[in-house]
């Protein structure tokens, strides 16, 4: 991350300039506003320190010209003279934060790689969703809350590596959709794509049916039959609901991804497989370790990296966009939801989490009559909710808009703001304003 350090004491520039160095960081200096607005025309500097107070120009003015010109712009004002006022204006022009002479070090640098990490989940973010654009799945991948960013971020790193990955998440969250996406963006993504559902398959039929059998191994094998790891030479073999695995074929998993070697049932023959294994499960692994049910080793092998996909009730931001994308996907008409029965899904527990809503809205499209969905369309479970949250159940969205609306006030019309303090994304509250019809 490349640093401009704008101030008109030499020392105090030196002085972050040579600890920042320190750190690894890539610094520029400015002595004041002219000099640092030259500066930040001409390179990529990601976050700005500026001192609040100078000769030529105040630190206020400077970042608004700095916003004008790339709005993108991180910044910490530095000042002497900070009181309540000065914080507020600052804030209101987008800094992210606002420090005190004598400069806090540790503090500084706290801030500072808040602010990296922020910038590299952001950058990672916009790269997947540029690779989401030529990648067919199943369905999109829709969720701008920070909870999906984070998540999307962790799989633009996971997907390059060629490193067994463990994805948890409970029923309806999307797991297979995360492996699938994990392969499509890795070295194999030109390779096959194999999934296997551990929970689905009889007991008695599970090895062969990953490991493949030869004619006759048994009563019914009437010919040579190639196993699922085998299918997935050179892709990507997807193991799902592995906590549902019995103990002895837990055994003989591991073997086989210790050794990279199967053996078909009735053959005496090793034989060479490459695939890469994604497994996925709905249970607590170290839980079953812990009671006996699940082999230690095992998971070791299997959770070399992990992914937690987080239920669709602590990502409530993206339950507008989901009923948006299906409501696209499924409706022949020009269908709707009004204000209380959107309020009604907003606050719901979805314990099927996405896929549950996916079919509420399938049903929905499918039975109501008219264009315009309303409470007394939605299920007894979903309707009878409206009663558990008191008076923010009865009036969910005219409650929200006045939320929106004061935080908005409160930090002076500055979106970015706004929506930290209300714990969404920026993306997510120009929506909301947007369906709530809120303006300047």
């Amino acid at each position: 991350m490349l640093i401009l350090i704008v101030d008109d004491e030499q020392i105090q520039r030196d002085m972050l300039q040579g600890f920042l160095e320190k750190q690894g960081y890539k610094v520029l200096t400015a002595s004041g506003g002219e000099e640092a607005l030259h500066i930040f025309a001409s390179a990529p500097v990601q976050l700005v320190l500026l001192d609040h107070r100078m000769a030529d120009m105040n630190g206020d003015e400077v970042l608004e010209k700095m916003r004008a010109l790339s709005p993108l712009v991180r910044a910490i004002m530095i000042t002497a003279f900070g009181d309540v006022t000065t914080a507020v204006k600052v804030m209101q022009l987008g800094a992210d934060d606002f420090m005190e002479k004598p400069v806090d070090l540790t503090e500084l640098l706290e801030k500072i790689r808040r602010i990296e990490q922020s910038l590299n989940v952001q950058e990672e973010s916009e790269k997947i969703a540029e690779s989401l654009e030529s990648i067919e799945l199943p369905i999109s991948i829709i969720g701008s809350s920070k909870q999906m960013q984070e998540l999307l971020s962790l799989v633009y790193r996971v997907a390059p590596t060629e490193w067994a990955a463990l994805i948890h998440g409970e029923t309806g969250t999307g797991k297979e959709l995360v492996a699938r996406l994990i392969h499509l963006m890795g070295p194999r993504k030109d390779g096959p794509f194999v999934e296997v559902n551990c929970a689905a398959i009889p007991e008695n039929l599970f090895e062969s049916e990953l490991f493949g059998h030869e004619k006759g191994a048994f009563t019914g094998a009437a010919a040579k039959r190639r196993g699922r790891f085998e299918l997935a030479a050179g892709g990507t073999l997807f193991l799902d609901e592995v906590g549902e695995l019995p103990l002895h074929l837990q055994a003989k998993l591991l073997r086989t991804l210790q050794e990279k070697k199967v053996t078909r049932v009735g053959s005496e023959t090793d034989i060479d497989i490459d695939a890469r294994v994604l497994t996925a499960t709905n249970r607590n692994l170290k839980q079953m370790v812990a009671e006996g049910s699940f082999r230690e080793d095992l998971f070791f092998r299997l959770n070399v990296l992990e992914l937690v996909i987080p239920p669709l009730r602590e990502r409530r931001d993206d339950i507008v966009e989901l009923i948006e994308f299906f409501l696209d996907k499924y409706a022949v008409n020009d269908i709707s939801f009004d204000s209380d029965a959107m309020s009604q899904l907003v606050k719901y527990q979805f314990p099927g989490n996405v896929r549950e809503l996916e079919h509420l809205i399938q049903r929905l499209v499918t039975l109501v009559r008219g264009n315009r969905i309303t409470v007394s369309d939605l299920p007894p479970e979903i309707r009878e909710s409206r009663n558990k949250g008191g008076l923010l159940s009865k009036r969910l969205a005219e409650v929200e808009r006045d939320m929106l609306i004061s935080a908005l006030d409160e930090h002076h019309w500055v979106q970015t703001k706004a929506a930290e303090a209300l714990g969404i994304s920026e993306r997510v509250l120009r929506y909301k304003m947007n369906k709530a019809g809120i303006k300047k």
